[in-house]
């Protein structure tokens, strides 16, 4: 299996070396998300930084859509001062929301347009077979170094990270029942760090009358952060009440082989013309059932005002501890009272299970 993957990736590398060769001109912009936390921020230029060394002829770059810095509009800058005439975008984000939708099309158009660089925009890391691999691989690692609980008396949690956007939240879903029957697990379900529902705390708490005796949460985010850290707060304070059930932190995706393989793959079918998203069921796009109201909403970003705020926090130096979620706490606050954002009603804001913070949710606030 090693083998077939290590071959997989040479011919994938090779394609995409002389689809990139420097006559073309072509450079590659890497958009990761931005953090508060200098350590998340740091494992996103890391794995950036292993996309560029596996494409040595390649102009590769990464900039960030908020918080962190170069911004998405510098690292564009440095690929034109590198004469690249075209830009293959792409998202560093698992599923596609309001960030792959909006935000950052929104920003790419708007430099296209004033600048005149032709900029190609790959699609998210999506629901993808090495990605599942990566994630059953960080799921095994944390069920081997713990006690030998059977997987027949183990209840798997997939934790997303939670957004407005059904179609977003449904992969996880996928993630999670994919995961089960990969790995074999008795049970799974699927909880949120945020904006939707079920969270994580209560979610787990209703899971634990199924009755088995080890939980393990996974958290499918790439990266460390405020989210990760507060998983793991939450999961702790569930396993507190609860002593007779063990509960296992997973590691999260990082800077994997196969996360590096599923970002060539999306450079390369860009390259290819083969990018295509799911459009059927977009509540921007489709008559989705429950949000009807959003239907051709206009593609913008909402993150101007925080680009490249780098007001980070450097207390971690290994993964995220949550000592720094107050500073996020505050600084949300403050962008709740200076700015106003276009987003449309969430039509559960008011859901038991969900985020207090969204019970005053109203069209154009947050």
């Amino acid at each position: 299996m090693f083998i077939v993957f290590i071959n997989a990736r040479r011919i994938l590398i090779s394609g995409l070396l002389d689809k990139l060769h420097p006559k073309n001109n072509i450079g590659v912009l890497i958009i990761g998300h931005g953090s508060r936390n200098v350590h998340a921020s740091n494992e996103f230029s890391e794995l950036a930084k292993s996309i560029q060394s596996l494409l040595p002829s390649v102009p590769v770059t990464y900039g960030y859509l908020e918080f962190s810095r170069p911004i998405i509009s510098e690292a564009l800058d440095t690929l034109r001062e590198l004469s690249v005439t075209k830009v293959i975008a792409i998202p560093a984000m698992l599923f596609a929301a309001g960030h792959v939708k909006n935000d950052i099309p929104a920003v790419l158009n708007a430099y296209s347009a004033r600048t005149g660089l032709e900029i190609i925009y790959g699609r998210e890391l999506g629901v993808d077979n090495a990605l599942i691999s990566a994630a059953g691989e960080r799921i095994i690692e944390a069920i081997k170094s713990n006690s030998a609980v059977n997987l027949d008396e183990t209840l798997l949690v997939v934790v997303g990270r939670g957004s407005s956007d059904p179609d977003a939240n449904s992969n996880v879903s996928k993630i999670t029942r994919m995961l089960v029957e990969s790995i074999g697990f008795a049970w799974g379900s699927t909880v949120y760090s945020g904006v939707t529902f079920p969270l994580v705390e209560p979610g787990l708490r209703h899971l634990l009358r199924i009755g088995f005796r080890r939980i393990i949460v996974f958290p499918y985010f790439l990266f460390s952060g405020v989210l990760v850290s507060r998983i793991r707060r939450q999961v702790n304070e569930v396993s507190k009440d609860n002593p007779e059930i063990e509960f296992i932190n997973a590691g999260y995706l990082g800077n994997h082989p196969k996360v590096r393989e599923t970002f060539l793959a999306r450079i390369n079918e860009t390259l290819s013309g083969d990018t295509s998203m799911n459009c059927s069921l977009c509540k921007y796009r489709s008559n989705l059932l429950g949000f009807e109201n959003e239907v051709g909403f206009p593609q913008e970003s909402h993150h101007h005002h925080v680009e490249g705020l780098m007001q980070g926090c450097d207390l971690c130096k290994e993964e995220c501890t949550g000592e720094c979620e107050s500073l996020e706490a505050d600084e949300k606050g403050k962008d709740l009272n200076h700015h106003t954002h276009t987003h449309a009603h969430y039509p559960h804001a008011k859901h038991p299970l969900g985020p207090v913070t969204l019970r005053n949710y109203k069209m154009g606030e947050l």
